[in-house]
């Protein structure tokens, strides 16, 4: 009891910043950043909002599974950049795409936020047969809340959106496992607006220490980590994922054609494949031109290799990835 992917789309902004771009306002070089990090490039907005970009990858999506946006039954959007805390990011795309009988909402956990809403519509639609597509979104601009003083961070973030549209199938190839570990919260993070309120009393807010930490001084919404935790948590973390879900099934890896990871570091996906024993010629990447582009990165890479036929029909492929959470996911399908 699976999925049919349908259709696939991806946008990234026009405008690109270069690892010489980014030595000229951090102290660092093209060669540490790609010999650390596999990055060269990276899409940055310079005026397209986070709705905007996924409203375009979903226009693709739609366009290339050939159906009606109106029969779509439900619209999922993965973000942790939205403009706005309320309306969400998935009804503002409705709006502009048209799925106006589809039921909307977002998700946030973070750069496996596809790999959960994927899983999360595969549910809807094997429970309400009456749904009969779903549109995954995944939307991110997180230049948004990146650090641009901050050398060890800045160079890994970029922005753009993809989008899915899949339908149920019977009898086909499919098996997930979602996962997280709240204890490594603090490990990465980025606050969301603080306390407006007249009647806050500050000393009552120091009574509540949610083990995270206070954020930074100078901009409070940019985004933290400790790339050592990190690093150490995504490497087994994401070969944890494709075991377990590969488990459900009894479902031999070396069956696999296609792994498809979050694209945050080189060395990161390299690790995780040896403790998965695969071959890194399994491996879709395109860290080199995006950097990580949070829930974003693993459905652009999905999308640009359907496109440039590096994954055909009939392949069966793992979609896997880790997040600020921290979160981990999972799915394995025939596409």
């Amino acid at each position: 009891m699976g999925i049919h992917v349908l259709g696939t789309g991806s946008y990234t902004p026009d405008f690109q910043v270069t690892n010489d771009d980014m030595a000229k306002i951090v102290e660092t070089d093209d060669e540490w950043i790609r010999t650390r990090t596999g990055i060269s490039t990276r899409h940055i907005s310079d005026g397209e909002p986070t709705w905007y970009m996924g409203a375009k990858a979903a226009e693709r999506a739609i366009e290339a599974a050939g159906i009606d946006p109106k029969e779509i039954g439900l619209l999922i959007d993965t973000t942790i950049t939205p403009e706005y805390c309320t309306p969400s990011m998935s009804c503002i795309v409705q709006r502009e795409v048209g799925t106006v009988n589809a039921a909307c909402f977002d998700l946030n956990a973070a750069c496996s936020g596809f790999v959960y809403a994927m899983d999360t519509a595969h549910r809807f639609l094997q429970t309400d047969r009456s749904m009969k597509y779903a549109l995954i979104v995944a939307n991110e601009s997180l230049s948004k809340i990146t650090n641009y003083s901050d050398r060890s961070s800045c160079i890994l973030f970029g922005d753009g959106a993809a989008a899915a549209v899949i339908s149920y199938a019977e009898n086909a190839l499919y098996t997930s496992f979602l996962g997280a570990n709240g204890t490594g919260a603090k490990y990465f993070y980025a606050h969301s607006a603080l306390p407006k309120s007249p009647f806050v009393k500050q000393e009552r807010l120091a009574e509540y220490d949610d083990g995270i930490g206070a954020g930074p001084t100078d901009w409070e919404h940019t985004m933290l980590q400790d790339g050592r935790e990190v690093y150490k948590f995504a490497t087994h973390a994401l070969a944890i994922a494709v075991e377990k879900a590969a488990e459900k099934i009894g479902f031999d890896l070396n069956d696999l054609n296609k792994i498809v990871p979050h694209q945050a570091n080189m060395r990161i996906i390299e690790t995780a494949m040896k403790n998965l024993k695969q071959p890194m010629e399994k491996v879709v990447t395109n860290i080199a031109y995006h950097g990580n582009t949070s829930s974003a990165s693993i459905p652009i890479a999905f999308d640009e290799a359907i496109r440039e036929g590096e994954i055909q029909r009939g392949e069966k492929v793992c979609l896997v990835g880790f997040g600020a959470g921290l979160t981990y996911a999972a799915l394995i399908m025939e596409y």
